[in-house]
């Protein structure tokens, strides 16, 4: 099957088709260090992790590049705010966000282009573009002038001329439009700044991820990825100025994950419900944080509350379950892999090969699981049975490692989960199993009396008992 992908600058799907056959260039907007990363940039930086295991899996040479902005307006309010250094400050917050995306299985991108890498690349596109008449000098800033680019609005649907009859943009008297932006700032006392033609400054914000792009992917490459927030102005800004520089296109697809609600409100400051991902992966397993954002269509929002990481908790736990029944019961570890795959493989790279549908592809992932139960429940399992098991136990990996999920083993797992859940309760292991041996010893005496009074007393301080054959079971109760 093709590949389709919704390109946000034809608002339609598209048979994707790279620049180079067989190879695929990549470009995602990365954050702004200025403070700690939150679910919002969690959904973004996922999404493409996703998007990038897939191309790879299918047999693309993936180049990735996702920047950091490491100056920027908000750096230095914030970096004033609290005494540090500016670039200390995005130091510390390029360190804090590695940290949060180990943590939910994310893939170091090839190239992590910072800005203050890149102030050669960025100083020699604004030359161009005052060279070429598409950008003017005002008492050391450089504005872009969006006038000279005729497209200008094609990626938001925005028309200049509407814009700007309506623009409620407050008005600074160094611009010929209110829509141009600033290439290059002039510098402030206390801030940080470079040399360039036009005096000591900084780059504008825009300017940064053409100059960082051209330089590791060329001047038209395949993917741009981000929030749909960036759309308009900082997506529309990268196509004006990078297509005015070089003259050919810039990005052929624009992909936009959607929004992240919170308890069905919008995330916003005002509101005060910005979760943070160092937060919220000691509340919740990572991989149910991921099992979560892919759940839906990385284009529609999505409701971020306890209920639906409980909900996806659960579900994780379902996968690791059958992978634990997989290897016990069935003989399959993490390394055995069927030299053939069951339907399911096919099936999900269909739904993957539709616009990267990961919701469709984890539905399609639990039908698996089902499957695989259902197999493990029969008695006398036949030899086709066990070569079934054999290749849903491969699948089952596969779209794991696309998913991201499954990246730990079952029995890790488990003793984690455990381990977490305990500190939820008021009883130790070692009381739990003193009283499940106190329980089997009843149990054989036939004192059913004192077996249920056990039985009642854990399920009372949230441990439940699975009787099976080899013997009694606990889990925490969720």
């Amino acid at each position: 099957m093709v590949m389709r992908i919704y390109n946000t600058l034809t608002k339609s799907k598209e048979t994707f088709e790279p620049v180079v056959p067989g190879q695929v260039k990549i470009y995602v907007c990365g954050p702004t260090v200025y403070d700690s990363c939150h679910v919002g940039h969690a959904r973004s930086v996922v999404v493409f992790d996703v998007v990038v295991r897939y191309l790879r899996t299918k047999g693309y040479q993936v180049t990735y590049i996702r920047n950091f902005t490491d100056v920027d307006d908000k750096i230095i309010n914030r970096a004033n705010t609290v005494g540090m250094d500016a670039l200390q400050l995005a130091e510390k917050y390029i360190n804090e966000f590695h940290r949060d995306m180990d943590a939910l299985n994310v893939m170091r991108a090839d190239r992590e282009p910072r800005v203050t890498e890149h102030i050669t690349d960025i100083i020699d596109i604004i030359k161009n573009l005052v060279e070429k008449k598409a950008a003017y000098l005002v008492d050391g800033d450089v504005f872009f002038a969006v006038e000279t680019f005729k497209e200008y609005g094609k990626l938001s649907g925005r028309k200049l001329a509407d814009m700007v009859a309506g623009s409620r943009v407050k008005i600074n008297e160094n611009k010929r439009n209110p829509f141009d932006f600033v290439l290059w700032k002039a510098a402030k006392p206390g801030e940080p700044s470079w040399p360039s033609p036009w005096g000591e400054g900084r780059p504008g914000w825009h300017i940064e991820c053409s100059a960082m792009s051209s330089r590791f992917l060329g001047e038209t490459f395949d993917i741009h990825g981000g929030g749909k927030d960036l759309i308009f102005p900082h997506h529309e800004n990268e196509i004006a100025q990078s297509e005015a520089a070089h003259g050919k296109p810039f990005a052929r697809y624009w992909m936009h994950n959607g929004f992240v609600n919170i308890d069905n409100e919008k995330m916003s400051k005002s509101l005060n419900n910005f979760l943070m991902i160092k937060d919220i992966v000691q509340a919740y397993h990572p991989e149910a944080v991921r099992l979560f954002l892919l759940s839906s269509h990385y284009r529609s929002p999505i409701d971020f509350s306890d209920q639906n990481l409980k909900e996806s908790e659960k579900a994780l736990e379902k996968i690791y379950g059958v992978r634990k029944r997989l290897d016990q019961e069935a003989g399959f570890t993490d390394t055995d892999r069927a030299s053939t795959s069951s339907n399911y493989w096919p099936v999900f790279c269909e739904a993957m090969d539709d616009d990267f549908n990961t919701a469709k592809g984890v539905g399609i992932l639990f039908n698996l699981v089902k499957e695989a139960n259902r197999i493990l429940d029969e008695e006398g399992r036949s030899l086709e049975a066990t070569r079934t098991l054999a290749a849903l136990t491969t699948d089952l990996m596969r779209i794991g490692s696309i998913l991201g999920i499954l990246q730990q083993p079952w029995q890790s797992y488990f003793e984690k989960r455990a381990t977490s859940q305990l500190q939820k309760t008021a009883v130790s292991v070692e009381t739990i199993d003193a009283l499940v041996a106190e329980r089997a010893a009843a149990r054989t005496n036939k004192d059913w009396k004192r077996a249920d009074e056990i039985r009642d007393q854990l399920e009372e301080a949230g441990i439940l008992l699975e009787d099976k054959g080899d013997g009694t079971h606990w889990k925490v109760a969720t």
